[in-house]
């Protein structure tokens, strides 16, 4: 350590160079550097979805369900499968232990795909995987609506879709609201009879057609010509077209015998925006893009596209996390910086104005070089690293106080600046190591901190490591070389000097003011060690015992004001899916006026994207609070929700609070299974 010390002064330029380039860097990095809410946690889940349309759930299970199950089986690491057959689909989960390889999990569940995709059957779409993440999750979702046909915000919606997922930052963009295209044929029964045609005869004159021949090329000896046989559907017309019969010199077209008009398969699904039908765009960003970047270029491509839109149509944004983000950022800078100047107040009036100045440099030095390590590592800045930093403020400017104070005193001695310096680096480094040091053993465990909520903690101790080493090395090698340079003693007046050199050599007795009253109250304790120590016990266990009677409970995060709520609302039986939006519609309806609430979100159908929907979920209704300022608390709100909500028959609303913190799910969760399906629903009942 003294050699490294001696090094730093001897190179004194260098090491200047170093700080300076370590600033500069540190400040770029702070810019350029992924900002989110919340950390990206890699969620334990890879679930293989499949869908063959029309299967029933009992022929789901034996058809997709274990044919896939058997080849997933054999993955390595798998914690648990669960698997679920329903009507036209059906999904196998894989949870791996936290921490696992996505990138390899990934690879194996895909070969083993693959390898069932063989056994299912030929009618069956191909098995998609999915990787459950949080950060694939909306960040921002647009709204299209105005007065005009749907298929117009169909295709303004798709042509948006395309443009905002040409975008390196975004990773896909899900339509809700939208409906595929499809081709109605109406067919006149009395026309068909008249020409003698039938149903099966037109279905296969369909069925032949609409396909791509690869037809090749022609030699003939004298040249090579390519053959294209237009075989391909392109519009309505060209079934129109379509000879379906001759007779003599007539040709039958299928336009003579049917109609043909374009239009949309049967709805799956709706979407509204404060009561109104709409088309919405749900933006998923990659894994540790920026995603207040993100969201500006997104609305950089809606601002372009919206001057070719026809009037009348209008482009809403809600659920924007950037804004949250944002918010979240300005206030902990703050929080920041209020820490940093109200330590400096300390500081200076200690020290006074130059030597605090040399102690104020190890804070952003400190917070600059942690910020760099964690870009170098590939982390992002969000509220655990943000929280962290807080916490560090406190703690990284121990070692520059101990040293520029011990330096101070000894050029008040009548020591040269550079020989203080030098002298009080090297006396201090060992202390100032070892009490870094055990600053960060206590953090060191956080490191090992199992399960998924160990991924999302894990930014704390990694962000102390990062900046409380850095202050070390401002400690011991940048602060001392600087001050060597510029460093001055502080004015002191005798009585001070005299109070330092009495506990420098030794006779504590003879110091004065508030230290001597400490040492006269040490002293006195210190002839009494035992009734010191069985005190320290005493207190120790009345603080646990305290605790135990007065204590509110233990709870892993804080519980926070919301920006959003969530009704959910259940129902049960075989409902289509336009009694699905009406039972939403009602909710909908219901709490459209309520106070503070600034955008309602409802999404109905059959297929919901969503984080752990239950079976009977028919549709999701989303709050979009306003500043929690000048609203009711969330708390009121959610209870007039559920009170307004209480009446309505066959449904169950639940009301959920946007959450905060790793994705844990619901406090308590009971699975029940037996191998004889039959007994499930008693004993069910029996547990309820």
């Amino acid at each position: 350590m003294h050699s490294l010390i001696d090094a730093a002064f001897n190179r004194s330029r260098t090491v200047l160079l170093t700080l300076l380039l370590i600033l500069v860097s540190g400040t770029v990095a702070y810019i350029t550097i992924p900002k989110e809410s919340e950390p990206d946690v890699a969620i334990p889940i890879i679930y293989v979805s499949m869908t063959h349309e029309g299967i029933s759930p009992e022929d789901a299970e034996r058809l997709l369900v274990r044919p896939m199950e058997k080849e997933l089986q054999g993955i390595e690491g798998v914690k648990e499968m669960r698997s679920t057959a329903g009507e036209g689909h059906a999904s196998v989960l894989l949870e791996f232990d936290a921490g696992f390889d996505s990138d390899q999990a990934l690879q194996d569940v895909r070969e083993k795909v693959d390898i069932a995709e063989a056994e299912l059957p030929e009618e069956s779409d191909k098995p998609s995987v999915n990787e459950v993440n949080v950060a694939l999750f909306p960040v921002l979702v647009m709204t299209l609506s105005g007065d005009v046909p749907e298929r117009t915000l169909i295709t303004l919606a798709r042509d948006l879709k395309d443009r905002i997922e040409g975008l390196t930052e975004v990773l896909e963009v899900e339509i809700a609201g939208d409906r595929e295209d499809a081709v109605e044929v109406i067919v006149d029964p009395l026309v068909l009879d008249s020409y003698q045609i039938s149903y099966e005869e037109l279905l296969r004159f369909i069925q032949r057609n609409n396909r791509l021949v690869a037809a090749g090329a022609l030699d003939t000896g004298q040249g090579r010509f390519t053959v294209k046989v237009p075989g391909l559907f392109e519009s309505a017309q060209d079934v129109l077209d379509l000879p379906v019969k001759v007779r003599g010199t007539r040709v039958v077209t299928f336009g003579d015998v049917a109609s043909v008009r374009r239009t949309f398969k049967d709805p799956t699904g709706f979407a509204r925006v404060n009561g109104r039908p709409a088309v919405s765009l749900e933006v998923s960003k990659r894994v540790g893009e920026n995603i207040i970047e993100t969201s500006e270029k997104v609305r950089a491509v809606v601002a372009a596209e919206q001057a070719l839109w026809p009037a009348g149509v209008t482009v809403a944004y809600i659920q924007d996390k950037s804004q949250d983000v944002r918010t979240m950022l300005d206030d902990l800078q703050n929080n920041i910086l209020s820490a940093v100047v109200l330590v400096m107040v300390v500081v200076v009036a200690a020290l006074g104005l130059r030597t605090a100045g040399l102690v104020g440099l190890s804070i952003p030095g400190s917070f600059l070089a942690g910020i760099l390590i964690i870009g170098a590592l590939g982390l992002t800045i969000n509220i655990v690293v943000l929280f962290s930093l807080i916490m560090a403020v406190g703690m990284l400017i121990d070692g520059a106080i101990v040293v520029t104070e011990f330096a101070d005193r000894k050029m008040a001695e009548g020591e040269p600046r550079g020989r203080a310096y030098a002298l009080a680096a090297r006396r201090m480094a060992w202390p100032i190591t070892a009490s870094t040091a055990t600053t960060l053993a206590a953090f060191m465990p956080l490191l090992f901190w199992p399960g998924v909520v160990g991924e999302f903690m894990k930014f704390l101790p990694i962000t102390l490591l990062a900046t409380l080493g850095a202050s070390l090395a401002m400690a011991l090698v940048f602060v001392p070389t600087l001050g060597a340079l510029v460093g001055r003693p502080s004015h002191q007046d005798e009585r001070t000097r005299g109070r330092l050199a009495a506990s420098e050599l030794g006779d504590v007795h003879a110091v004065g003011g508030l230290t001597g009253l400490y040492i006269a109250v040490l002293d006195r304790l210190l002839r009494h060690p035992g009734k010191v120590l069985l005190a320290a016990v005493l207190l120790l266990v009345g603080v646990y015992g305290a605790y135990a009677v007065f204590g509110r409970g233990v709870e892993f995060f804080p519980d926070v004001e919301p920006e959003r709520a969530l009704l959910q609302v259940h129902a049960r039986g075989n409902l289509s899916v336009f009694e699905r939006d009406a039972l939403v519609r009602e909710v909908e309806q219901r709490v459209m006026t309520l106070p503070g609430v600034e955008t309602v979100y409802a999404r109905s159908g059959l297929t919901l994207r969503g984080q752990d929907l239950a079976e009977d979920v028919v549709g999701t209704v989303q709050l979009e609070l306003t500043n929690w300022r000048t609203r009711p608390a969330a708390s009121e709100i959610m209870r007039q929700a559920r009170e307004r909500t209480a009446d309505l028959p066959g449904i169950l609303v639940e009301v959920r609070k946007e959450e905060s913190g790793p994705p844990v799910g619901k406090p308590v969760q009971l699975e029940l299974g037996a191998r004889d399906p039959v007994r499930l629903d008693a004993a069910v009942e029996r547990v309820r």
